[in-house]
């Protein structure tokens, strides 16, 4: 399941109660008509949702660009308030708040946002040339990081104050978008029909690509026979419907928002969300270093493999003792007293339930642990020298990156 799925609902509701009250269309009626809505887009067949995502993804861009510039109107004054600067970089607000737990907290919001760029990998299936669309798609995250991303996180922080009570917290019923808030500190009074309208649409999208992405994962692993067999149950044009409507139903997980805030829904879905990337990540790299060290171990030269991830080894030891630092670090607060057993479960349920699926998984289909001995490289397809400079000439920057290369 894509964790990241889960907040999506959430978030949608509460942006729509701010043009239509719960006393008019209740949450429960907006979680149905969503599900409706998706189970009929998600089921037109992978050519309209190819289509439909290539829109939507060029109004995204746009859109985020036309925020970048706004922001910069919001912050030399152009809306009547006053210049701002770098305000909101200095005390009582500043770069990071509430000690090590902010710090924890900012990184596991950011990965439940960013998970699932790694997902790029199920695109391989549905390619007529994964050797090289795969490799062009891996190097073009590292753009799409400097310019989302980053260019979000630079000019929210800009023009809005992280000590706004309109933002999410554990309390909140109804939130703002730090642009919302930000652009409305600055003079312009109705942004916020403005900035909601964008970030509806935006949601259409990743709803949209998340319940493509699950539903075909579960689609592949029942073909496999690693999933129940009806998840591959098809139309008769190939579309996956029962697997498409299992994943679209986990976003009624949202409805506990009945019995508890928003916020603090939203806090339990990203906390989750956030470490089980941790988990995948972590995993992704430890599968990586393997990979190098069989291949050392057999004197294979890494650089014949089809697609070779850039920088020297170092990188990626990093990399994976980086995640497992945050994921134990991100849930820090709950041990203070008094101890707060919710936020513990949501911070760490994700570490018991991958082992206890791993070792299931293990034991259920009577999988070994392979010795780096052991592992084959004899299927892998070898890259030719002109393959090879067709790839460095399309990626400058892994070219620098490939200075590092051991």
């Amino acid at each position: 399941m894509e964790a990241d799925k889960l907040p999506d609902w959430n978030n949608a509701t509460v942006f729509l109660q701010f043009w239509i009250p719960e006393t008019a269309v209740p949450v429960w009626a907006w979680y149905i008509l969503i599900f409706v809505f998706f189970s009929i887009l998600t089921t037109m067949g992978v050519n309209f949702y190819g289509e439909i995502e290539y829109y939507f993804g060029m109004f995204k861009f746009l859109s985020l660009i036309v925020l970048f510039f706004i922001s910069i109107l919001a912050n030399v004054g152009a809306f009547g308030n006053g210049y701002v600067g770098f305000r909101y970089w200095k005390e009582p607000y500043g770069p990071i708040q509430n000690g090590v737990n902010g710090f924890g907290q900012v990184f596991v919001m950011a990965a439940a946002y960013y998970v699932g760029t790694e997902i790029v990998s199920v695109a391989a299936g549905e390619s007529k040339n994964p050797q090289r669309d795969v490799p062009r798609a891996t190097n073009s995250i590292l753009y799409r990081i400097l310019v989302v991303f980053i260019g979000m996180s630079f000019f929210q922080g800009l023009i809005c104050p992280s000590t706004s009570d309109d933002l999410v917290h554990p309390g909140s019923k109804t939130a703002s978008s730090p642009f919302t808030i930000g652009f409305t500190l600055a003079g312009w009074k109705s942004s916020a029909h403005f900035v909601n309208a964008i970030i509806l649409i935006a949601f259409v999208s990743a709803a949209n690509g998340v319940v493509y992405i699950q539903s075909r994962t579960l689609y592949s692993l029942a073909l496999k026979r690693k999933a129940p067999s009806f998840f591959a149950i098809t139309t008769a044009r190939g579309v996956p419907y029962v697997a498409i409507l299992f994943s679209n139903m986990w976003g009624f997980l949202g409805l506990m928002s009945l019995q508890t805030t928003a916020g603090s829904l939203f806090s339990y879905f990203t906390s989750f969300g956030g470490t089980a990337a941790y988990i995948a990540w972590a995993v992704i790299t430890f599968v990586q270093l393997r990979v190098r060290a069989a291949a050392k171990r057999k004197d294979i030269d890494v650089k014949t493999f089809p697609f070779t991830a850039p920088g020297h080894i170092s990188i990626y030891w990093g990399n994976f003792l980086f995640n497992i630092f945050l994921l134990l670090i991100q849930g820090f607060t709950v041990f203070e007293t008094p101890f707060n057993y919710q936020s513990f479960i949501a911070s760490y349920i994700s570490i018991p339930v991958f082992f206890a699926m791993f070792g299931g998984y293990k034991w259920w289909f009577k999988t070994k642990w392979v010795p780096l001995d052991s592992i084959d490289f004899s299927g892998r397809l070898r890259r030719s020298l002109e393959e090879e400079d067709t790839l460095q000439k399309r990626s400058w920057g892994r070219n620098v990156l490939d200075v590092l290369k051991d």
